[in-house]
């Protein structure tokens, strides 16, 4: 029997909904069947490149029946609203990070979610990464004994415009929300975070107290520890690495190159160009393998999607962060 493509309604045509959008046209069981954007010029492009009717209010798409499920790559302040109409509406639901900046108003939505039993999945793309899923794999398959130490390093390009990090909610929630996440990804549940921050370059940080140099610290509750390292500018390009030690041996993922071309002459052998120039160019195969398992996910299948619940713990974690960066203490936490 053939399978009908998934109907999607795609909520967002900035950067991020252009990704998702291109992963649909590129996947023969997905379809962009309406976009949404109170920038209707947005939609519109988006919807004469992919398919699809153009709107400028998402209430519209929700209530068409003429989608399967929801992609919300919306601004963040919108996405518990939009979460919650399309549970309402019995729509599986696919969410970028973070799921508000509020801890208080993620925990109002929990319970709906939790009893409606719609699908609810969060868009921490990196866990599909293929590198990064097969070191994880053969941490879980015992290849380097029970890991100990898990060292992540995430490093944008440069820092973003002033007037984004006013409203993005600081490094921790807006930047190392998708490392908390692949430190649970690794190590499972997260008992005590410590961080440092620092300003030493960045002059939105400065001007709306933000940091642009971050050190995390986490503790597992099996006793694993995990350590983060951000900055919000990297000379080399996007700076994207893991290393994941036990008794055993060590893994290690190295920054995807940008061209597999060197060059030698008489002052440098073996020169690279830089690394790719933002997480776009980075992660698009992991947009793609993400939007395949939440396929699995709206079609009842077993499925490897991130849920709200890792959507919730990823900001209980940022918000400790920030707690310890802030105040300089060492914070417990407890994810249930």
């Amino acid at each position: 029997m053939t399978q009908h493509p998934v109907r999607f309604g795609l909520l967002g045509s900035g950067r991020i909904g252009q990704v998702h959008a291109a992963s649909m046209a590129a996947n023969p069981s997905a379809e962009l069947a309406w976009v949404a954007d109170p920038f209707i010029n947005g939609a519109r492009d988006l919807a004469s490149r992919f398919g699809g009717r153009a709107t400028e209010n998402a209430h519209e798409v929700l209530a068409s029946g003429e989608v399967d499920a929801i992609l919300i790559a919306s601004p963040t302040p919108t996405h518990v609203e939009l979460i919650e109409a399309a549970v309402d509406r019995g729509l599986p639901v696919l969410c970028e990070k973070p799921i508000d900046l509020d801890l208080a108003r993620v925990d109002d939505l929990r319970p709906k979610v939790r009893a409606s039993g719609v699908p609810v999945a969060l868009g921490f793309n990196r866990r599909f990464d293929p590198a990064f899923a097969e070191a994880r794999g053969r941490v879980q398959a015992g290849e380097i004994g029970a890991l100990e130490q898990l060292s992540i390093i995430s490093r944008d390009p440069a820092a973003p415009p002033a007037d984004y990090i006013a409203v993005s909610g600081g490094i921790f929630r807006d930047m190392t929300i998708h490392d908390f996440d692949m430190a649970r990804f690794f190590v499972g549940d997260v008992v005590e975070v410590t961080a440092v921050g620092a300003r030493l370059f960045d002059a939105g940080a400065k001007a709306y107290g933000d940091f642009d140099t971050a050190v995390t610290t986490l503790r597992s509750a099996d006793g694993a520890v995990v350590t983060i390292t951000n900055s919000r500018h990297s000379a080399i390009g996007y700076d994207q690495r893991i290393e994941a030690f036990g008794a055993l041996g060590s893994l290690n993922v190295g920054n995807a190159p940008s061209s597999l071309v060197q060059h030698s002459d008489t002052v440098r052998v073996g020169a690279q160009s830089p690394h790719p120039a933002f997480f776009l160019e980075r992660y698009t195969e992991a947009y793609a393998l993400e939007l395949a398992e939440f396929l699995r996910l709206v079609r009842g299948e077993p499925s490897t999607s991130p849920t709200f619940e890792d959507g919730r713990a990823a900001l209980v974690l940022a918000d400790a962060a920030q707690r310890s960066a802030e105040e300089g203490v060492a914070v417990s936490v407890a994810l249930a």
